[in-house]
C-alpha cells in the first residue's frame, strides 16, 4: 500500500495533534492542510479516515513495521483503549466547563476538571509512560490536551502542576521526544489566541457555552 497521506487539521486542535504526533512517530511524509475547522481528517491514497482516535489507530496497523502504539498483550491492549476512551470523554466535556462556567459554578468545574487529571495521574503511578517503560497510545492520545495547561492556569487562576505534579513530570518526559515536540502546539500561542465559537466546532479548546461568554486567552491574564 502507498503512503500518500494528507491531515486536514486547525493548528490547536488537540485532536489533530495526536494525528501530527501518529505521523511522526511512524516516520511518514504527509501533506498537511489547515481547511475547515470542522475537518480533523487523515486521508490515505484518497480514502478519508475519520475520529482522531480511529486514525491514530488505523496509523498504527498500516504503517506496522515501526514500533506498534497499541500493546501485543490482548488485556493490555483492551486496557490502553479503555483509558483512551476515558481521556476523549471526560477530558474535553470538563475542559469546556471549565471555559464557560463563573463564580460558583467555576470553582465546581475547576475540581471536576483536576478529579479527571488525579484519576490519570493515579494510573500513570510511578511509571515513565502510560503503558510503561515506553511511549504510546495513551501518552499519544492524552499529550495534546497539556498544551492547553498554561491557558487553564493563566486565565483560570489554578496551578495544575501543584495538584497533579507526576502528570507534569510525564509530560514534560513526553515533550523531550523530537516528534512529540515538532507536532503540539506552543502553549504560549495557545493562550493568546481569542476565543470563537468556530474553534469549539472544530474540537478544539476553548468553549463557548453561553453567548455572553467571550473568553480572550492572554499572557498574565
Amino acid at each position: 500500500m502507498g503512503d500518500e497521506a494528507v491531515l486536514l487539521d486547525f493548528w490547536p486542535s488537540v485532536f489533530g495533534m495526536r494525528l501530527r504526533i501518529a505521523l511522526a512517530e511512524k516516520g511518514i511524509e504527509y501533506e498537511y492542510r489547515e481547511e475547515d475547522l470542522r475537518n480533523k481528517i487523515l486521508i490515505h491514497n484518497d480514502k478519508p479516515i475519520c475520529e482522531s482516535i480511529i486514525a491514530v489507530q488505523y496509523i498504527d496497523e498500516v504503517w506496522n513495521k515501526k514500533a506498534r502504539f497499541l500493546p501485543s498483550d490482548p488485556y493490555q491492549r483492551a486496557q490502553a483503549r479503555f483509558w483512551a476512551d476515558y481521556i476523549d470523554n471526560k477530558m474535553y466535556d470538563a475542559g469546556r466547563r471549565v471555559w464557560s462556567s463563573e463564580g460558583g459554578e467555576l470553582e465546581a468545574a475547576k475540581k471536576d476538571f483536576l478529579e479527571v487529571l488525579k484519576v490519570l495521574e493515579a494510573e500513570l503511578g510511578d511509571k515513565p509512560y502510560f503503558g510503561g517503560e515506553t511511549f504510546g497510545y495513551v501518552d499519544l492520545t492524552f499529550i495534546p490536551f497539556c498544551c492547553w495547561f498554561y491557558a487553564y492556569e493563566s486565565c483560570r487562576n489554578f496551578s495544575i502542576k501543584a495538584q497533579c505534579p507526576k502528570l507534569i513530570a510525564w509530560a514534560n518526559r513526553c515533550i523531550k521526544k523530537e516528534t512529540v515536540a515538532e507536532s503540539l502546539a506552543d502553549e504560549l500561542k495557545v493562550g493568546e489566541c481569542t476565543v470563537t465559537e468556530a474553534w469549539v466546532d472544530a474540537g478544539c479548546y476553548p468553549s463557548d457555552a453561553s453567548p455572553a461568554f467571550n473568553f480572550v486567552c492572554c499572557v498574565g491574564c
